[in-house]
């Protein structure tokens, strides 16, 4: 049974017309309904008890928050307080953190309640959710196919109508590639808009935590709860706003770029086609399209799969079989711990991405490699800056195909890694962007992105739910 709108869950729970209790029960029956997808590693055995709580302060006459009742998922990545928390990775079987994530904290603080943990690729390394060390998630349209990744089963969950809304995280699109390959709507916020404080790192200066829900109006609800500085996270910024949707801003008289460098090679005729009756269901409603070019886009694929196995390289370091998690027992000596713990631990994805980021850091590799990216990265984000200096908003394709079929391109890391390529710069210029389901590819969903400037997050949301409303029509 399809939820409704987020803001109407709640105010129903708030006012008594149905319970909490009711809510995660629904929940749960649709989480054991749909378990062959695998979009889920566990269910939280708390979840109940917390709804139970939510009921008796509404009796009481207490309020119990913006998101009284509403069920959520979230990411395996998330610390969830005596709850397990892997990442979907072995080396992390069994840790069961003492705090949660702020994030986990701000939700439930405002009533909502996390009802299980979705699976995704290990430690978020992978566009597909097939590099998960228990299984992957398949595709809630199409079970042949990958739900895409890293956040697939936080998609695939909200696809599935398991909970309202999932969280996810977002490093290189792994947010919003899901999103388009499942048919839901996927929100990477400004760096920084929301506090990263618990949340399993992967590329810290990329990595952003968003919503993956059915409508950009909830993904704004959400954000609304999830935004605003923590002392637990220097990068965090201040949000001047409450709200991040106003419904009084209009199509009409916005300017979009449509970006000239992902709709040329490598795009599929079908996503083609989607877009552009996107583009003029935009025109048709008062937008004004113009063909822009961001030169360094082509750049941006390469910079990323330097900078981010750096990060990687140097977050993971820590996973050393001695502080926590998997620890080897065969082990006679510190080296063999560190060896024989992270072989077992880690898999080979991972394994991959140590190997290049502790290369392109190492001594006569730098300068050659993880400086020349960086270079690049300010080139990217001046061009994004310059670019948005002419329009308002950029659009294109989220991902150049629809979702591919499972084991496609499991042997060639490659031509999984060009999956992200209309994504990856958005991250690296830190600016935000959304994927907003835009028409089928036959039976699969097709993901319009669009992206806008630094901090203008509100602006996006409020014009993404009218394009959302004329593409879906």
């Amino acid at each position: 049974m399809p939820w409704p709108a987020i803001a109407e869950l709640a105010e129903s729970v708030r006012t008594g017309k149905v319970s909490a209790m009711s809510l995660v029960e629904q929940s749960l029956k649709a989480a054991g309904d749909h378990q062959e997808y695998n979009a889920l590693l566990r269910i939280n055995e708390q979840a109940k008890e917390r709804a139970q709580q939510i009921d008796e302060m509404i009796k009481e006459g207490k309020n119990p928050g913006e998101l009284a009742g509403v069920p959520f998922i979230a990411k395996d990545n998330f610390l969830t307080k005596n709850t397990e928390t892997t990442a979907a990775s072995k080396i992390l079987a069994g840790y069961s953190p003492p705090i949660n994530a702020t994030a986990i904290d701000k939700l439930e603080a405002a009533g909502a309640i996390m009802v299980g943990k979705a699976n995704l690729d290990a430690f978020a390394h992978g566009s597909s959710t097939e590099n998960s060390d228990f299984g992957p998630t398949l595709n809630p349209v199409d079970r042949s196919r990958v739900p895409g990744g890293s956040s697939g089963g936080s998609a695939a969950a909200v696809a599935l109508e398991i909970a309202p809304f999932a969280l996810g995280t977002d490093t290189g699109g792994s947010i919003r590639l899901p999103a388009s390959f499942c048919g839901v709507v996927g929100y990477k916020p400004t760096y920084g808009l929301v506090s990263r404080y618990g949340v399993v790192a992967m590329a810290s200066s990329t990595d952003v935590i968003g919503p993956l829900t059915k409508s950009v109006e909830d993904a704004a609800v959400v954000l609304d709860i999830l935004a605003g500085k923590d002392d637990k996270d220097a990068t965090t910024i201040d949000v001047a706003d409450k709200s991040f949707l106003d419904d009084e801003y209009d199509i009409k008289g916005k300017t979009f770029g449509l970006i000239k460098e992902h709709m040329g090679e490598g795009l599929s005729p079908e996503v083609r086609s989607v877009i552009e009756s996107s583009v003029e269901k935009i025109k048709a409603s008062g937008g004004i399209i113009k063909e822009v070019s961001l030169p360094t886009l082509d750049l941006a694929l390469a910079a990323y799969y330097v900078i981010m196995p750096a990060e990687v390289s140097s977050n993971l370091s820590r996973y050393d079989g001695i502080r926590y998690g998997l620890s080897s027992e065969q082990a006679k000596s510190i080296d063999e711990v560190y060896d024989l713990s992270r072989s077992a631990g880690f898999n080979s994805e991972v394994k991959r991405r140590i190997i290049i980021g502790t290369y392109v850091l190492s001594s006569g590799y730098y300068e050659a490699h993880y400086k020349k990216a960086q270079s690049v990265r300010t080139k990217i984000v001046q061009d994004f800056e310059r670019v948005f200096s002419s329009v308002d908003f950029l659009i294109g394709p989220t991902a150049p195909s629809p979702a591919f079929e499972l084991g496609a391109n499991t042997s060639d890391p490659l031509q999984m890694y060009l999956i992200d390529i209309m994504t990856v710069g958005v991250n690296l210029a830190g600016v935000p962007a959304i994927s907003i389901p835009a028409g089928k590819s036959g039976e699969l969903p097709v993901g319009l992105q669009i992206i806008a400037p630094q901090k203008a997050d509100k602006k996006l949301l409020s014009v993404a739910a009218k394009i959302n409303q004329k593409v879906s029509a």
